[in-house]
């Protein structure tokens, strides 16, 4: 990625709490006595280990002397910032080894800042620390309803941990969780992997307080959030979809884009219902034409033969 300095300066700077295992030991990391390890909440997906046994593989692996790592070269710029080269990499090699088709479906390719995050956010597969996403909004936990509140989300294995040292929010550095850990004070530590740190694979672990943690690619859709006007992507398309099914908005317009036409169609939706009319699709609304849509089936339980 194109912020070398920022990536060095990074992890130079940031409170870091060092994993404290051999970056050359293919094992887990050993983590200090007061500190126990995490289940994992959600369950772990095959591909996510062996993702992580590729990823674990390449610890020692970084830089020669000119500054080129393979993970530059295999996205055709050798001296490039490598840490999303470096993930990406390591998804490529899991479907080359193992015969998965992860790349472009679970995990992104890219090489920019920002990129990566954004692919995440736009497949309805991101949770940002602070329960907020810029230029969408507030978040919440599928299923529960749960408002998300700062830190109340504990990185599974397989998640991508984006990092930002820019006040306009830029990612600057990316890492993989392998698992996390508590201490005794109740604090969470998460454990992951990353390249460019500052020339090297290597294991490392930050506290999920972490001022310059932005947020989570997930491997779990877990997060509702907060649509409107602009944004786009699977969560957009889905949202249309159901007003469609309802009759608040013509298929047609089924884009993947909040547009005008779309903002009309839930404000539509909360008139009728007696919401706020405010055009954006936060969870109150949401929630409301979830609960439509489970009338909706109910009345049509031919659609549930269909999808069976």
């Amino acid at each position: 990625m194109k912020y070398r300095n920022v990536c060095i300066l990074f992890l130079a700077g940031c409170f870091l709490i060092a994993a404290s295992c051999s970056t050359a030991e293919n094992t887990i990391s050993i983590f200090p006595e007061d500190e126990v390890l995490l289940k994992a909440q959600y369950p772990v997906p095959e591909y996510v280990e062996r993702l992580l046994e590729v990823a674990i593989g390449e610890l020692g692996e970084g830089e020669d002397r000119g500054g080129n790592t393979k993970y530059g070269t295999w996205t055709g710029v050798p001296d490039a910032e490598w840490c999303a080269e470096y993930l990406c990499w390591c998804v490529d090699q899991t479907d080359q080894r193992y015969g998965t088709d992860l790349l472009q479906k679970v995990y992104p390719f890219y090489t920019a800042s920002n990129v990566g995050r954004n692919w995440f956010i736009r497949n309805g597969r991101y949770i940002a620390r602070n329960g907020m996403v810029p230029e969408w909004g507030s978040q919440w936990f599928l299923g529960s309803g749960q408002r998300m509140e700062k830190n109340s989300y504990t990185p599974q294995p397989g998640d991508w941990m984006f990092f930002s040292t820019y006040a306009n929010g830029d990612t600057t550095h990316v890492a993989m969780v392998e698992f996390c850990t508590q201490k005794a004070d109740g604090t969470v530590i998460v454990h992951v992997i990353e390249g460019n740190n500052p020339d090297r694979v290597a294991r490392n672990a930050y506290s999920i307080d972490n001022w310059a943690i932005q947020g989570y690619g997930t491997v779990h859709e877990l997060a509702g959030i907060t649509m409107r006007s602009g944004n786009q992507g699977e969560k957009v398309r889905q949202l249309q979809e159901k007003l469609a099914l309802l009759g608040y908005l013509d298929p047609q317009y089924v884009t993947g884009v909040y547009a005008s036409i779309t903002a009309q169609s839930v404000q539509n939706f909360q008139r009728m219902n007696g919401l706020k009319e405010s055009g954006i699709a936060n969870q109150d609304t949401q929630m409301k034409i979830e609960s439509k849509m489970n009338e909706y089936y109910e009345n049509h339980p031919e659609i549930w033969a269909v999808t069976d």
